[in-house]
């Protein structure tokens, strides 16, 4: 087995995804705008490591969780200023 670049970007975008995941699971993050970030750069990376390497369930997985994340940030943007708003 070669362990090349890609593998190593893939390996890095895993890593933030589960560190993301625990900190949010221990209380130390909050399901908000930096967690799905990490979560849409991580699932990123791991669709770069996947163009060595193709593997369409995992494609077909990270795809989705980009997706799902960009939801996340999305809705930060679009729902915190109507939450301002609504507190004064």
């Amino acid at each position: 087995m070669n362990y090349g670049l890609l593998d190593f970007v893939g390996n890095i975008g895993v890593a933030l995804m589960m560190i993301a995941y625990l900190l949010l699971q221990l209380d130390k993050m909050k399901n908000g705008l930096l967690y799905s970030v990490v979560n849409a750069v991580g699932s990123s990376l791991v669709i770069l490591s996947l163009l060595s390497n193709f593997n369409l369930s995992a494609f077909v997985m990270e795809a989705f969780w980009v997706l799902i994340s960009l939801v996340g940030i999305v809705r930060h943007f679009l729902i915190r200023p109507t939450e301002a708003q609504s507190v004064q």
